[in-house]
């Protein structure tokens, strides 16, 4: 963990900060330090009718840094996916501003680190209460931007929310521990603190709650952050900064820098680098968190990686097929398909494989509706670009090539470019690209078996390991599937297993750490061993 001396050595700049029991001056939209200037609202431009309602307070355009709204020289446009049409422009951070967040969040965490656990708390809860507050708005932005049903925005922007009550309760039980020794004159004690300033990179599929299941759990423990959220969606991000101004976190704790996809490979790399930060956190791609592996290595930062994943979702013989059924519906196809716990492949057993496909054909044509997201009924949104759905085209491409068959879908939608049908393939096989390359599409390919050894076999073979799913009756092999599935997280007769107060987090190639229950601290925690003698 850096010094807050060396930085002080160096000349820095201070910057205005507002901490518990600093005077606060009202101002439209939230509160602002006393010492500072308000920052004025956000220039609005050419935003879709959708977002014309919302609070121009939560519209936010420009970066978040030390607590003030700050332009950059250049902007860039954020476009929603179900039409096209430009929401916005905002700030193109660059590599200037990004070392100026880091040394804005050291500064600040130079002092939050000294706050009492039982002050986070409370800020982290009154965070928590602006965001139950302005629920609809916050939903209404993540339609807007990720193209997820408005049903779906809703339910994430609880689960958001969540983290942030969550680690509330938690940032008062950073308990440490006291070991005896068998020297009689001596006390062993081991302290939990602050590691210092957090790198956290986010992913555009949940643009709320994987801001907050980590910046939640760093400023709970006494960290700051520097946030750069995805280039597709950095509205979730900015609102999220005005209403954590509103609750009163100190300026600086919380930084929000958008950048292009232009400006996103230096940006990253220079928080990650920065020698004032001591901790990254990041969710996406295996490819992109090897990169920032590598960047880690070189001054040895502490990490947190949730990669890539290729969820197996096995239905044996013994399973409920209706139960099934519904666990595959829910699991493959929320968000459209784009998420990193999303079933990748369907394995059936011989016996209860005719019965599952008629079953699970006939539940898609029956439940899903593809459309825009503010549409009410729609369940499958656009994907987030049309990169997204060329992938998912070439791998129903290739697997019918090599035999498989289309149940149901098949093709683009004709809805847009970003659309796609949910589509249904059977008779697939493991040289498929759909088996072995994570799809984020809603595309499902089953895959018959015959016996337990030769599912877990194939389940195991990928280089990754985030989740996995299996149906089954037999209490004696729920427990050995369980246990030898290479996954960090295995659903059993369930089809959604994420939860605030459960360790979420892969094996493998599919990351680093846990997130999120009373481990997801511990990420953002060093231990130190302080030994007392002459006693």
């Amino acid at each position: 963990m850096a010094t807050c001396i060396w930085l002080r050595s160096c000349g820095a700049r201070r910057l205005g900060s507002t901490f518990p029991g600093c005077r606060l001056r009202p101002r439209a939209g939230g509160l602002v330090p006393a010492s500072g200037p308000a920052p004025g609202p956000a220039q609005l431009r050419c935003y879709a009718g959708r977002l014309a309602g919302l609070s121009a307070a939560l519209l936010r355009t420009d970066s978040f840094v030390g607590g003030r709204w700050l332009p950059a020289a250049a902007t860039f446009p954020v476009q929603d996916p179900a039409s096209g049409a430009a929401l916005g422009m905002v700030a193109d951070c660059g590599v200037r501003e990004a070392r100026a967040a880091v040394r804005a969040a050291y500064e600040a965490f130079c002092r939050w680190r000294e706050v009492s656990a039982k002050e986070r708390s409370s800020l982290l809860r009154k965070w928590y209460n602006l965001m139950i507050q302005n629920k609809d708005d916050l939903a209404r932005i993540i339609t807007a931007e990720s193209g997820k049903p408005l049903k779906e925005a809703h339910g994430e922007i609880l689960y958001s929310a969540f983290f942030l009550e969550w680690f509330s309760e938690e940032a008062r039980r950073v308990y440490g521990d006291i070991i005896h020794t068998p020297a009689k004159d001596r006390r062993a004690l081991v302290l939990k603190q602050p590691i210092g300033v957090a790198a956290v990179i986010t992913p555009w599929n949940f643009p709320s709650a994987m801001i907050t299941r980590k910046v939640g759990a760093a400023l709970a423990a006494g960290c700051t952050v520097v946030v750069k959220p995805a280039e597709d969606t950095p509205f979730s991000a900015l609102a999220l900064a005005e209403l954590a101004s509103q609750a009163g976190i100190p300026s600086g704790v919380y930084n929000v820098i958008p950048c292009s996809r232009k400006n996103a490979k230096e940006v990253g790399e220079a928080i990650c680098t920065d020698p004032l930060v001591s901790k990254i956190s990041f969710t996406g791609s295996t490819t992109t968190g090897k990169i920032l592996l590598h960047h880690a290595a070189n001054s040895v930062k502490r990490v947190s990686m949730e990669l890539g994943g290729l969820a197996p979702f096995i239905v044996f013989d013994s399973a409920n097929v209706d139960q099934a059924v519904a666990g595959a519906m829910a699991s493959k196809f929320r968000n459209t398909g784009q998420t990193c716990v999303c079933s990748n492949q369907f394995l059936v057993q011989r016996g209860i494989h005719d019965a599952f496909v008629k079953a699970f054909a006939e539940a898609m044509k029956k439940n899903l509706r593809v459309g825009n997201g503010f549409e009410e009924g729609t369940t499958q949104g656009p994907l987030i670009n049309e990169k997204a759905v060329e992938k998912v085209e070439k791998q129903v491409n290739d697997a019918v090539s090599k035999g498989a068959t289309v149940v149901t879908g098949g093709k683009r939608h004709q809805l847009g470019k970003n659309f796609f049908e949910p589509t249904l393939l059977c008779n697939v096989t493991q040289d498929m690209l759909c088996t072995h390359e994570e799809t984020f599409g809603p595309l499902a390919p089953v895959i018959k078996f015959d016996t337990e050894e030769e599912a877990i076999a194939i389940a195991n073979a990928a280089d990754v390991g985030l989740a996995g799913y299996f149906y089954s009756q037999d209490p004696a092999q729920i427990w050995r599937v369980a246990e030898q599935l290479e996954v960090g997280m295995v659903g059993v007769n369930e089809g959604l297993i994420s939860s605030v107060e459960c360790p979420f987090g892969g094996v493998k190639q599919s990351g680093l750490g846990r997130e999120g229950s009373k481990y997801g601290i511990d990420e953002y925690l060093e231990l130190k061993y302080v030994c007392y003698g002459g006693l």
